[in-house]
């Protein structure tokens, strides 16, 4: 009987190889954070390899990845980041959104939420365990963008209105 179902699961596992979700490989940056807001070198490094995998339309998937289920993890874990926040259609939203999102960002670095833990798990993405120096950077760039906003718009231009 455990032969069966070993068998069966063996059969389950081998079957779901081919059910692939859909990449996130677009990389369309017609919208790109990059596009409205100056960027320096060390904050594009660290959006790069920290941030961009599930904040952007293009993600730079591990070996892993094509294996199932961790496909399909992988595909929700991105598909939820984007959600949240995508900086490839940043500048395709409001400005109380983009100001949002900013603060949210110095928010989430500030209190370690972001990178997710889940992400740089036994060594993987090891290059997003951000120092203290490159949170600041993210910080500063953020804060630096939510000034300048405040200096070109009225503050209540600035606030997301609840739905």
């Amino acid at each position: 009987m455990l032969k069966k179902i070993l068998i069966g699961l063996g059969i389950v596992l081998v079957a779901i190889q081919f059910v692939r979700p859909e990449r996130n490989l677009s990389d369309d940056r017609t919208y790109d954070v990059s596009t409205k807001y100056a960027v320096p070198e060390d904050v594009k490094q660290i959006l790069a390899v920290a941030c961009n995998d599930c904040h952007s339309n293009k993600t730079e998937y591990p070996w892993y990845a094509n294996i199932q289920p961790v496909a399909w993890f992988l595909d929700h874990h991105v598909t939820d980041g984007k959600r949240h926040l995508n900086f490839s259609n940043f500048t395709s939203r409001s400005v109380a959104y983009q100001n949002h999102k900013f603060e949210e960002t110095i928010e989430m670095v500030k209190e370690g939420e972001m990178p997710l833990a889940s992400y740089t798990y036994l060594g993987l993405h090891a290059g997003a365990n951000l120092t203290d120096q490159q949170k600041q950077s993210l910080i500063n760039w953020a804060q630096a963008n939510m000034d300048s906003l405040k200096a070109q718009y009225p503050a209540d231009s600035l606030v997301m209105r609840r739905k």
